[in-house]
């Protein structure tokens, strides 16, 4: 039987959990649910219906596992936990600081309703917070360093485009050559923020901005605080023609590496370090949620309740093999 998969949402990560479904041997999409017209939308697989997210309630009992596409800033922080209360979830929740209190939330509603939900799935949070624990737990005394890119930031470029004046905007993350080799010598080092990323900024202003207008989108850029403040910023103003040129594409990854030393004068050096290069960061991200989606029908089906994270669930409730065959050939 096919693991039943609902969509929550239709942009760069809905229509990559479509992608990823297509390729999971034990999975069928069932609906996807937008907060636009549904007959606006047209989906890749045919036959599959468009729905009202309004109309999600009637289908508890045809979806196994409802994965929210939606936006961590203004959209998961309710609809995670209502969802929950209706389905067995997966979303990519990923603003680190709040964590805590989605977690609680997603629980109180999963629980509520009977349902597993998984929260802040993706690279990181996701498998990168797995790199870091693997790291702290065998490496306790050590340092953890974790950097981004040369990549787009999603929620960078959007915070670009909502300044007066801007009319598109692409930001790289890109890290500091220095900082990442002196971690990967297994030199241990205390880096600011600064130290480790810059940011490279692709803006296109709005049609007869002057070059005061210029100033002032770059000036608001450098000292926004808690995106560009805190490091060295760079900020390009291209046309539209070629933004979608040379910057339409959303690659990323990065890398997380830890240090340490053993030995009775520490005189062993030691680097673990887990690296991704993302041709596609949403194609990507919602391959590793359809992945926990089938770790999340597993677990109800053993009846269990509540929010999970990556950290708590073992590596082969991702996998459609049984424990015998990825014993035999991953083990």
């Amino acid at each position: 039987m096919s693991i039943r998969i609902g969509i929550m949402g239709y942009g760069n990560l809905g229509r990559g959990v479509e992608l990823a479904v297509e390729k999971a041997g034990d999975m069928e999409l069932k609906a996807v649910f937008t907060r636009r017209e549904p007959g606006s939308l047209t989906i890749r697989t045919e036959g599959v219906p468009v729905v009202s997210a309004d109309e999600a309630e009637g289908w508890q009992d045809k979806i196994d596992v409802m994965i929210l596409c939606g936006g961590s800033a203004t959209d998961l922080p309710w609809q995670a936990p209502l969802c929950a209360q209706w389905f067995n979830i997966v979303d990519s929740f990923d603003t680190h600081a709040a964590i805590a209190q989605h977690f609680k939330d997603v629980d109180d509603g999963a629980k509520k309703g009977g349902h597993i939900g998984i929260i802040s799935v993706g690279w990181d949070p996701g498998l990168f917070s797995l790199a870091r624990v693997y790291g702290h737990a065998i490496l306790p005394d050590s340092r953890a360093y974790t950097f981004w890119g040369r990549g787009v930031s999603q929620g960078h470029s959007d915070a670009i485009r909502r300044i007066k004046g801007v009319k598109d905007a692409r930001q790289y993350t890109v890290p500091v050559p220095q900082a990442l080799e002196t971690a990967r010598r297994g030199e241990q080092a205390d880096f600011t923020p600064r130290q480790m990323h810059t940011r490279e900024c692709y803006v296109v202003p709005e049609e007869g901005a002057s070059e005061e207008d210029k100033a002032r989108i770059e000036q608001e850029i450098k000292t926004m605080p808690h995106y560009f403040d805190e490091y060295d910023t760079t900020v390009h103003f291209i046309t539209q023609a070629e933004l979608q040129e040379k910057h339409s594409g959303l690659p990323h990854g990065g890398c997380v590496i830890r240090t340490s030393r053993t030995g009775k004068e520490d005189e062993h050096k030691h680097v673990m370090e887990f690296s991704l290069a993302l041709d596609s960061n949403p194609e990507f991200t919602t391959s590793v949620l359809v992945a926990y989606a089938r770790a999340a029908y597993t677990l109800s089906k053993e009846g269990q309740t509540g929010c999970r994270t990556v950290l708590d669930i073992a590596p082969s409730y991702l996998c459609q093999e049984g424990a015998a065959e990825l014993r035999s050939h991953l083990l």
